[in-house]
């Protein structure tokens, strides 16, 4: 017995140390589909058309090949019938705390063509992929300059494969430029859920499969600025805002 008690001393020291356990993973959030409902709107534009900046492509001659007489305009604000306004980013801004949403698989894709990024204003979610292409018979370079994701900055040619980046934190609005083409502009909205659009040429948005819940509802134009309304969505219910920017 006097022999027993050292060497189950000398197996328990010599025993592996138990491995940590990784903390749970939050559960996803699962929308109920027979309570979800629409956020929708327009955006509107009153008072005085500013003025649209056309850019002469003479810097690159390919580019200006591109475009009729090598001018083309600046789309920093496109504004459509009744003054509706298109490239609108529309988000809910709060009311989601403590929701976790999966990741999309499928990449956002932003294309240089024409010497252009398209689209200009784009969504995605953290962690989802952003791919960029190059269409055009140049060298691009894209740079997106956030400040709460790391900054990255990539020249790609026409024969260059497609690249491939993730953004880990929300930001609104990262601005995009390209180093070779200084008119070459674009903005990207990235947030941890689902629940955002890009307005279109009539001014429009929805926000389909919205959980019931109390919300702000926050809108965002690169020349014409910010705003937000709350709004409070009923079960299965389908909430309509408008929200009208004024020109000086």
């Amino acid at each position: 017995m006097r022999f027993l008690l050292p060497a189950l001393l000398l197996l328990a020291a010599c025993a592996p140390a138990p491995k940590p356990t990784e903390p749970a993973k939050p559960a996803l959030f699962q929308v109920d589909p027979a309570t979800a409902g629409v956020i929708r709107g327009t955006i509107k534009f009153t008072g005085k058309k500013p003025a649209a900046k056309r850019i002469s492509l003479d810097a690159d001659a390919q580019c200006a090949k591109l475009h009729p007489g090598g001018i083309i305009t600046e789309e920093g604000i496109i504004l459509g019938a009744n003054g509706a306004v298109g490239n609108v980013f529309v988000y809910l801004k709060s009311g989601l705390e403590g929701k976790q949403f999966a990741t999309p698989k499928e990449p956002v894709v932003i294309d240089q063509k024409g010497c252009w990024f398209g689209p200009r204003v784009l969504g995605m979610q953290t962690g989802q992929p952003l791919k960029v292409t190059n269409s055009d018979p140049v060298t691009h370079n894209i740079h997106p300059q956030p400040q709460k994701n790391r900054d990255w900055n990539q020249s790609q040619s026409p024969e260059d494969p497609p690249l491939q980046r993730k953004f880990t934190a929300p930001e609104i609005m990262i601005p995009i430029k390209c180093n070779v083409h200084n008119w070459m502009h674009a903005w990207l909205g990235v947030l941890d859920h689902p629940y955002f659009a890009v307005t279109g040429a009539d001014g429009s948005f929805e926000i389909r499969n919205v959980p019931p819940g109390n919300y702000t509802v926050a809108v965002w134009q690169e020349s014409l600025g910010a705003d937000e309304q709350p709004v409070t969505l009923a079960p299965a219910a389908k909430s309509d805002l408008t929200f009208t920017f004024k020109g000086k």
